[in-house]
């Protein structure tokens, strides 16, 4: 009556019982790694679980597909706070990191303060980020920007120092708690360079930007609500995972953890956008 055989329509039924049954495996993957990373993308999802999605017959075309008829993949979300006050009577270090190539773990450190909480509860996350692993190797959690939460999350990376020997430039923006006397004092004592931006340029701090954006959007840090005190925990359980389980793309899905224990790898680098300059930023 429809054109259709009895054949080709059992075998249409039965072709769309084993799609769903496909996707709904390949859910229960996604779903079991999301609770630990509630929003990786679907790249780096694909690197964790190519294992289990190689026996499924699963590559990553399909994955994007199943992922998206599912309204799973991340949409990245924009919000911007001002956290930096370069206005103020410490003196201004030159950028050492132009045309810089970092090739080993421990050569040059990267510092940025970004905004966590709301006007009820303030909160500002101080990190320190290794350029070259992209490892977090000190953070802080505080309800101001004082320049004590930069201090504590600098110490915190210096106590960890894997390769005490080997010379080490630290680097961030102008802001007041980085050249204040108590965090340059904290520098000097540890015979570390210091290096600041000398423009606004946000691309001249890319991988503190970058790490500050990853915690952010991947591991939903910025909740309504939420004390101090949770979050820290909230902030410590996401490092150790972003160290220690997160492919990186520019250090080709190995994890920080994995690239701080190593320097033969060379970091992926690519161009910076709208600048008439052909430089290359690592992020």
């Amino acid at each position: 009556m429809f054109g259709v055989s009895r054949q080709v329509y059992y075998r249409s039924k039965k072709r769309r019982v084993k799609k769903q049954d496909l996707s709904a495996r390949v859910i229960e993957l996604v779903v079991n790694l999301r609770m630990k990373m509630p929003r990786v993308g679907t790249r780096k999802l694909y690197h964790m679980l190519k294992e289990s999605l190689k026996s499924l017959s699963v590559g990553r075309d399909k994955l994007f597909r199943i992922m998206k008829a599912n309204h799973l993949l991340i949409k990245p979300k924009r919000s911007y706070h001002i956290t930096t006050d370069s206005h103020h009577r410490f003196r201004k270090h030159r950028d050492l990191t132009i045309d810089m190539k970092v090739n080993r773990p421990e050569q040059l450190w990267v510092s940025d303060i970004t905004y966590l909480g709301n006007r009820k509860n303030p909160c500002y996350l101080a990190l320190v980020t290794d350029a070259y692993s992209k490892k977090i190797v000190g953070y802080d959690v505080s309800d101001s920007l004082a320049m004590e939460g930069s201090v504590r999350a600098l110490k915190m990376a210096i106590s960890k120092r894997a390769y005490k020997k080997d010379m080490l430039i630290h680097h961030s923006d102008r802001g007041l708690q980085y050249c204040c006397d108590e965090y340059q004092g904290v520098l000097i004592k540890n015979s570390i360079r210091c290096s600041m931006t000398e423009s606004y340029d946000p691309y001249r701090n890319a991988v503190a930007e970058r790490v500050n954006g990853i915690l952010k959007q991947e591991f939903i840090l910025v909740r309504e609500g939420i004390q101090i005190s949770e979050m820290k925990k909230i902030v410590s359980e996401s490092v150790n995972i972003y160290n220690n389980i997160r492919p990186h793309h520019a250090c080709f899905m190995n994890t920080p953890k994995y690239m701080h224990r190593q320097s033969k790898i060379k970091i992926r680098t690519y161009k910076r956008k709208n600048s008439s300059q052909n430089e290359l930023t690592a992020i």
